[in-house]
């Protein structure tokens, strides 16, 4: 049974279209006919993170208005046969969507696809709303910071109010927490809340704690999702967090400052 899985979070700039390109391919390389939607009209990034900026010929809102079909629209990714891609448009602004155009589209990818994935705007606008009104499942994105965590907490509160499942009274979202940006020396610190804070504030699932790496700049300006880097920490954790998705039991990793070797300890390394 094909899902409609929006990455939300409250506040900008944690990840979140990293975030949907790497749950996108993750399920793809499993697999799982996917696409990836990109409800970020005026400032479209998924294109870019995924390396198809230059294929974009229609756009999502193209579709919503009749001036294009869904099969003109959807680009195919050049690496995996079973992910795709529907950018957002660049030039119009969010009242572009309406909610029966999003619904006409998102139900007709849900015929085509197993997984739907919704990258989401930030904030609680119009955009925002669409973007997680038809979902099914929600991977909620968050900083290790205090302002990163009540934002989204007042997310949660938004799926679990203002979705089409809570207005027709059915099960709610399935909420799934996703740390991004976690650094455990800072941790140690205190420069950030821990992963039991964050927990304990937010109260859903957590799905994965994805580290703080260079790799996700290099990856994003490289056009490839930071998922197909498998010797970096982050495409290990993205690909932790996909099983974690598909029902699989795996352990946290990169979530420990890391012991130091006898040598490392005598010369005062790190």
């Amino acid at each position: 049974m094909s899902k409609i899985i929006v990455v939300t979070s409250g506040k900008g700039g944690v990840g979140k279209t990293t975030t949907s390109a790497a749950i996108g391919t993750g399920f793809a390389l499993r697999g799982h006919k996917t696409v990836i939607v990109d409800f970020d009209v005026g400032l479209r990034n998924l294109d870019l993170i995924m390396g198809c900026e230059r294929r974009v010929v229609y756009d999502f809102v193209n579709v919503v208005n009749g001036e294009a079909n869904l099969q003109q629209a959807l680009i195919k990714d050049k690496r995996l046969e079973n992910l795709y891609v529907l950018a957002a448009s660049q030039t119009r602004d969010k009242d572009a969507l309406t909610l029966e155009g999003v619904e006409k589209v998102l139900m007709e990818l849900k015929e085509q696809f197993e997984y739907v994935i919704c990258d989401s705007p930030a904030g609680i606008e119009k955009g925002a709303h669409l973007a997680m009104y038809f979902a099914d499942e929600a991977i909620v994105v968050t900083n290790p910071e205090v302002s990163s965590v009540r934002d989204s907490d007042r997310m949660l509160g938004i799926l679990s109010s203002k979705s089409r499942r809570s207005e027709n009274n059915e099960d709610p979202i399935v909420e799934h927490l996703l740390i991004t940006r976690y650094n455990p020396e800072r941790v140690a610190g205190g420069e950030m809340l821990s992963i039991d804070d964050v927990t304990d504030i937010l109260a859903i699932k957590l799905k994965g704690v994805i580290p703080e790496s260079q790799a996700v700049l290099k990856a994003s300006n490289q056009g490839v999702p930071v998922i197909l880097d498998t010797e970096s920490d982050a495409g290990q954790a993205y690909n932790d967090t996909i099983d974690r998705l598909l029902g699989k039991e795996v352990k946290l990793r990169f979530v420990e400052v890391p012991k130091q070797g006898f040598f490392a300890r005598l010369f005062g390394g790190k």
